[in-house]
Order: structure tokens, then sequence, then C-alpha cells
């Protein structure tokens, strides 16, 4: 299940490769959506010789290395985009992710508490920094910040379905199985599986 969130996660965070993406398409976004995320890496470097102050391109091969697991070179470019862009939602998010990916929830925490101050912050910031709070053992925390995310997306699924688990966790079974039947009702993968077995 972790698996699964986790994927889901990825997934929400790079839906498309950048919530910005230009006509102008580089060769590396097509390498990058075909999963050969090598080349991609080499298109956006070679893009970045001319311009290396490319927000989108190191944002972009930042997440090929994060596909290839080559976690280190992926921060080195999110946080050179970060010091040009210390704004950037798409780029805040992704290290609140990747740290958390590293169980380093201080720094994803940190991350994520960032993106959320960011005006018009999407969903996700609340969530990941709930994530991370929940990780630490932070309860009452998490669970405000699940309700951030399901404030600012009440579609939000995945908020639903983690708020329900850290309910299970704290002894609060019965208001945990509103949040699994909201998240079943979103078709979250998952839920009726939780809804069978705590909300008997």
């Amino acid at each position: 299940m972790k698996k699964l969130n986790q994927v889901l996660l990825m997934a929400a965070l790079s839906g498309v490769l950048w919530a910005c993406s230009k006509p102008d398409e580089n060769p590396g976004d097509q390498y990058f959506n075909s999963g050969n995320y090598a080349e991609a890496v080499s298109e956006y470097s070679e893009t970045l010789k001319f311009n290396p102050n490319d927000v989108r391109m190191l944002y972009n091969r930042g997440r090929a290395y994060e596909e290839q697991n080559q976690f280190e070179n992926a921060k080195n470019d999110f946080e050179r985009a970060l010091e040009i862009e210390p704004n950037n939602i798409q780029v805040l998010l992704s290290l609140a992710n990747l740290h958390h990916k590293e169980k380093n929830f201080t720094n994803a925490l940190l991350y994520s508490s960032r993106a959320e101050e960011v005006p018009g912050a999407p969903a996700m910031a609340s969530f990941i920094k709930a994530r991370a709070l929940h990780q630490m053992g932070k309860s009452e925390e998490a669970l405000t910040s699940y309700a951030d995310a399901i404030k600012r997306d009440k579609d939000f699924g995945q908020a639903y379905y983690n708020r329900g688990l850290l309910k299970v966790a704290i002894g609060n079974i019965g208001s945990s199985c509103e949040d699994f039947q909201l998240a079943r009702s979103l078709e979250y993968p998952g839920a009726q599986e939780a809804m069978d077995k705590y909300c008997k």
C-alpha cells in the first residue's frame, strides 16, 4: 500500500512534467514521457550548457534523475532551480517529496511548509506536509494539515484515505470510516479494503 501511495503521489506531482509546459518542448521532454530518462538527462544537460539558469530545464532534469533513483543529482538540480525561483511550487513540492522518500521528514516538512505559504498553493503542499507530520508522530498537526489539503481540494481521495489511516492509528475508528467512505466514493484505491477491515 505504501508503494501505491508513492506511485500515486509521483503521478500527481509529475502528471505533466512541468506545469507550465510550453509549445517549444525540449526533446528531453519526449524522452522523459517515453520513460527514457538517461536520454532525457542528456538533452536537458545540452540545453543547460547554453542557459544554465533555465529553471524548467533544471527541474525537468532533476525529475529525470529522480526517476533513475539518482536522488543527489535530483536534489542538486531542484536546489539550483530554487535559488533562481525561491517560490516555485513544483520545485518545492519535488524537494519535499524527495526528502519524504528518503525518510528525511524534517526537510520534507520544511519544503512542503514553504510551498504551502506560496499564494495559490495546491492541496499537494498540505498533503505532503501532513504525511511528514504523520511520520514524525505529530498526529494532531497532521490531522490539521490533511484537513487543509481537503479544504483546498474536496476531491483529494488520497488525503481522505491517509487521514483515515491516521485516525485508525490514534484509535478514532468511527471517524476514520467516514474518511474511507469519502475516499471510496472518489474511487481511491484501497479505500474499499480499508472499509472492509476497519468499518464492520
